[in-house]
């Protein structure tokens, strides 16, 4: 028989080596902190990204702080992070990269002529993904977004305006799929 205190230390153990999910969005775990230019940021809100009716992949938010202001949020040159795992087989690297593209040009509050480079490179990034996969879209300032796939470094694309232009994709005035938006700012 396994006394109390051996009991004890087992428990403790499994809670302290158990990853910490703070949440389960659209049936994927999300961890509740990343970190990104060494800071910590913590997850704001997720949700869906659906395209004619089929799940494309989850997306989660990360932020300093909590917050529910979009544009501030878009326009803030400080660490930030979007994740998103691909929740589909039917999701190619060509349909994803013509699909953020689409999205840029359809999003943008203004003229990302600038930005076309950026997006090209952008799209790049996607070559070899697999369903499953588990991108990051993280903010760095100074640096611009750092894109990995499965925690691997992929790319950067520098820049604010770029940053501005890629959040803009889920949280700004026009964003790609108004629901996501809204879980996303944790409404």
């Amino acid at each position: 028989m396994i006394s109390k205190k051996v009991c004890l230390v087992l428990v403790t153990l499994l809670i302290l080596t158990a990853p910490a999910f703070a949440a389960k969005i659209a049936g994927v775990k999300f961890p509740d902190k990343v970190k990104v230019a060494g800071q910590k940021l913590i997850l704001n809100g997720g949700g869906k990204r659906t395209d004619y009716g089929i799940g494309v992949y989850a997306a989660a938010l990360y932020l300093q702080q909590k917050s529910s202001d979009a544009a501030s949020i878009v326009s803030a040159d400080q660490p930030m992070d979007v994740k998103i795992k691909i929740t589909s087989f039917m999701v190619t690297a060509d349909n994803m990269k013509d699909g953020f593209e689409e999205a840029f040009r359809d999003t943008a509050t203004g003229d990302i002529t600038p930005l076309k480079s950026k997006i090209e490179a952008f799209g790049d990034s996607f070559k070899g993904l697999k369903n499953h996969d588990v991108y990051d879209f993280a903010y760095v300032p100074g640096k611009g977004v750092e894109i990995s796939r499965n925690g691997k470094a992929v790319s950067v694309i520098q820049g604010l305006d770029f940053k501005k232009a890629l959040y803009g994709i889920w949280l700004g005035p026009k964003p790609v799929e108004k629901d996501l938006k809204e879980k996303m700012l944790g409404k």
